[in-house]
């Protein structure tokens, strides 16, 4: 394929951007030394030469004539993988601590518009350490699942299937674009539901606007354009624990989770809310179950008021338990929290020049973004170097101050916080506020 116009939910991430408000995702991935010891030019080597090899990665967005304001990907003529890869060397000592620290400003820069969006950089330490590789692709290359199934074509279980016995994914068949009137009629159908549940939405979202949406000193500072990452790492089982024993899933106890961590660190900073409890804004795939993982953005998401303002953990648990049963019995395409499934509805012009305003809107819907990214359960390796932890990045909306993402890994759910680095200087303070949340949670099991 040598062109593909952008979906419209790409096209909107594309032009969401600005200088501030880069809008790529991101990973963090730690490995572990093993076997005989790599130097880092053959480490940097494998890491190009498999980047490489994604066609996806070669793929750059150019605008196109017709539709009017649109935009397409198109493979790069030039590419030049050495453009996209990069080694730094980290000062010696705590390696995870300064891995961390530029993670975090590598954040702040935004991609080359000109260049395929994307960047991978190798972080060395001592030699015999380990190393880590961090992975930015812009959003409007992938959501979170094929944000994931691209950046896996690094991994060797991936990149050498035959190591596992994987086999390659078979080519979607064919389509005709000759269609007959059943399928003119289908497809008329389609889009008349669509416009109808785009329609919903649009007054959903009207509805839950706020009139005044300053909220938390902490979640709606001023942008200064910096990032700051945080981490932490919680126990899978001790998260299933408390999901046998309160009900609900993993991720209603995770959204917990996160409420009593932001209780505990906006109380440390004097900031807890009297009863106006945060709206988190929590993602969800619209990709089918089996079904391919096609380019592109396909998810919507669900509008959760987390439940800060409760002191009793158990009840704060139930709270978000009960708000996210009704967010999924009234589906992923309803609601405020699905102004994704508006962008599907909108020409590529709207696109063009309403997501700046769209983008700055934002702040009057939702406080932060709380997202779960699924990762592949078996275990990864890079140059036969084992995947020890994984920690994703979420993007930060204009006129907030935090993004929280999860991935489950290894028996451990990895959390990557990405702040602004002037707003959030504690962010490390939240972290350990996540990790001291799970221990009461399991507490009450008990």
């Amino acid at each position: 394929m040598s062109s593909e116009l952008l979906a419209p939910l790409d096209l909107a991430f594309w032009h969401l951007e600005s200088a501030g408000h880069p809008m790529h995702l991101g990973a963090l991935a730690v490995f572990a030394p093993a076997g005989e010891e790599k130097s880092s030019d053959s480490v940097l080597e494998l890491l190009a030469t498999r980047a490489a090899a994604i066609r996806r990665l070669r793929m750059r967005v150019r605008d196109v004539w017709l539709p009017v304001g649109g935009a397409a990907w198109s493979v790069a003529k030039d590419f030049d993988v050495r453009r996209h890869v990069h080694h730094v060397r980290l000062p010696e000592g705590d390696f995870a601590a300064e891995a961390t620290a530029i993670a975090g400003e590598l954040m702040e820069r935004p991609l080359s518009r000109g260049l395929p969006p994307w960047e991978m950089y190798l972080l060395t330490g001592k030699s015999g350490g380990p190393f880590a590789v961090l992975v930015k692709l812009h959003h409007a290359l992938a959501d979170g699942m094929r944000a994931v199934a691209i950046g896996a074509g690094i991994f060797d279980e991936i990149a050498d299937p035959r190591r596992n016995g994987v086999r390659k994914a078979r080519p979607a068949p064919a389509r005709s674009w000759f269609t007959g009137p059943l399928q003119l009629a289908g497809f008329a159908r389609g889009r008349v539901e669509d416009l109808g549940r785009a329609v919903e939405v649009g007054a959903s979202v009207v509805r839950a606007s706020r009139l005044d949406p300053r909220g938390m000193p902490a979640l709606s500072a001023g942008s200064s354009g910096t990032r700051r990452l945080g981490t932490a790492v919680l126990d899978l089982e001790d998260v299933q624990r408390v999901r046998k024993a309160t009900g609900g899933t993993a991720n209603d106890v995770q959204l917990a989770i996160v409420a009593g961590g932001l209780r505990r660190w906006l109380g440390e900073r004097g900031e807890l809310p009297p009863g106006g409890d945060p709206r988190a804004l929590v993602p969800v795939s619209r990709r089918r179950p089996g079904s391919t993982t096609s380019s592109g953005n396909k998810f919507s998401a669900y509008l959760v008021h987390l439940p800060v303002s409760e002191p009793d953990p158990r009840a704060r648990l139930d709270a978000v338990r009960t708000a996210m049963d009704r967010n999924k019995a009234a589906g992923p395409s309803r609601g405020a929290g699905a102004v994704a499934v508006l962008a599907d509805q909108l020409p590529p012009l709207a696109h063009r020049f309403g997501a700046p305003l769209a983008g700055g809107a934002a702040r009057i819907l939702f406080d932060l973004l709380v997202t779960s990214v699924p990762l592949p359960r078996s275990a990864l390796s890079f140059g036969g170097c084992p995947l020890r932890e994984i920690y994703p990045m979420a993007p930060l909306a204009r006129g907030q101050s935090l993004a929280i993402a999860m991935s489950t890994y290894g028996g451990r759910v990895h959390v990557g916080l990405v702040a602004d680095g002037k707003a959030v200087p504690d962010l490390d303070r939240l972290a350990w506020c996540l990790t001291e949340e799970t221990a009461e949670l399991l507490a009450l099991t008990r």
